[in-house]
């Protein structure tokens, strides 16, 4: 797979102004976040690492993302929404019965556990719980459907995308405090922001950033 951002790094930024002292404080906390289970149980660990393996599959061309550990982070920090889907209980409740009823499910049908299936029989439960077709008792009265997509798919999403090695694979020029952005307009970029590859492409983009045919 090429890279669509070629040699880009958004840690080149940094130390120049686009970063202040908070922004690299946060970002270095990030970085450093423990690959390990931390707060999960080694079973629920096992289970969100799979899980987290097929919502966001990764290439072996690039530093993976600590999708994992990211997500707990977020359980061991109690870091809430500040708003919440009615039918579903607080986060770390709701994160606690969705592991469990994967591996329940996974034992039912399969008898193992869900780390222990082939990538097939993971995505078929997980599309089970994404069509509310899981029933298990460890759901207790917080529906498949909205975990999955409330919690499961919502949580994770936002764990990869909030970790420095995305923002390359996506061009992202990431935090921009206190320098912040200028060129607001669609297909107009900053100069510190990473240039796309556009060999084989449609598109190409001209000196002024204007995409053409």
């Amino acid at each position: 797979m090429t890279d669509r951002y070629p040699g880009y790094n958004v840690m080149d930024k940094r130390d120049t102004p686009s970063w202040n002292e908070l922004t690299r404080k946060v970002i270095d906390e990030r970085l450093a976040t423990p690959n390990t289970p931390t707060y999960l149980s080694d079973q629920e660990w096992q289970t969100l690492n799979a899980i987290c393996n097929r919502i966001v599959p990764q290439t072996s061309h690039r530093p993976a993302v600590p999708v994992a550990a990211l997500v707990q982070q977020k359980l061991a920090d109690d870091n809430r929404d500040g708003h919440r889907q009615g039918s579903l209980p607080p986060l770390r409740e709701a994160w606690r019965r969705g592991l469990a009823t994967l591996d329940a499910a996974a034992r039912t049908r399969h008898n193992t556990r869900f780390c222990e299936l082939d990538t097939t029989a993971q995505d078929q439960l997980l599309h089970a719980m994404q069509d509310g077709e899981l029933t298990d008792l460890e759901l207790g009265d917080m529906p498949a459907e909205t975990f999955f997509k409330e919690r499961l798919a919502h949580d994770i999403l936002a764990a990869y995308y909030s970790h420095p090695t995305s923002w390359n694979e996506i061009g992202f020029g990431g935090p921009a405090s206190p320098r912040g952005y200028v060129r607001m307009y669609f297909n107009r970029r900053d100069p510190w922001e990473a240039v796309e590859d556009t060999s084989g492409h449609t598109a190409e983009v001209t000196r002024d950033n204007k995409h053409v045919r």
